[in-house]
């Protein structure tokens, strides 16, 4: 088993070719859901994590417009985004199911919100004197990726959307999207899988024991 936060992807598996499964329905429009989804639970057991490691980290925030492409993030930064996404995820969830949002989560969310820069710091040295500078540049990037993020699970979480969000119901999967009237699934391969289950399901009971 894959443990969770690793990077696994096996490409000669259709079922874990992470590019064939489309945006869920919502991702496009919040890249909030977008980075919820990251994390991708597949039949037998496989996993498959976007964040799992600095350089795909840096190649999905560049996908997204939130770093440069030669931002060159340490595990210590992709950590905090992935930190961000699991407590997305678990804001993400308790909307889903109707429930109260965990203080822990909403905290994690609230602290990346602060993290944006909005003024050069004042420091001073021996030489120098009094002087301005701005934080460590990829420490900007990371803290203006985790504030953006942050803002926009806040917008979806407390907006129109909000009551659209859903858990996708063909297990394992474990994406959220935005239903459009009855939809359950974040896929067709996600509904293919679910009825095709049910089907096998419902001749398992009418075959003789």
């Amino acid at each position: 088993m894959v443990e969770p936060g690793a990077y696994h992807e096996n490409v000669d598996d259709p079922d874990l070719d992470s590019a064939a499964l489309p945006p869920a329905p919502g991702a496009e429009q919040y890249v909030a859901l977008a980075l919820a989804n990251t994390t991708i639970a597949l039949p037998g057991g496989q996993f498959i994590d976007l964040l799992g490691t600095p350089s795909t980290t840096t190649e999905w925030l560049v996908a997204q417009g939130l770093a440069p492409v030669d931002a060159g993030l340490q595990e210590m930064c992709a950590g905090l985004v992935r930190s961000l996404r699991e407590q997305v995820r678990v804001l993400l969830a308790s909307m889903a199911c109707g429930e109260p949002a965990p203080p822990s989560a909403l905290n994690a969310v609230n602290e990346a919100l602060s993290k944006a820069p909005t003024a050069e710091l004042l420091r001073w040295d021996p030489v120098r004197g009094l002087y301005r500078t701005a934080s460590h540049p990829i420490t900007q990037i990371v803290e203006h990726a985790l504030a953006t993020l942050a803002v926009n699970a806040a917008d979806l979480l407390t907006g129109p959307d909000a009551e659209r969000i859903a858990a996708c119901g063909s297990a394992p999967c474990s994406r959220f999207f935005l239903r459009n009237g009855r939809r359950q699934w974040c896929s067709v391969r996600c509904g293919d899988r679910a009825r095709a289950a049910r089907a096998y399901a419902k001749r398992s009971q009418h075959e003789p024991v």
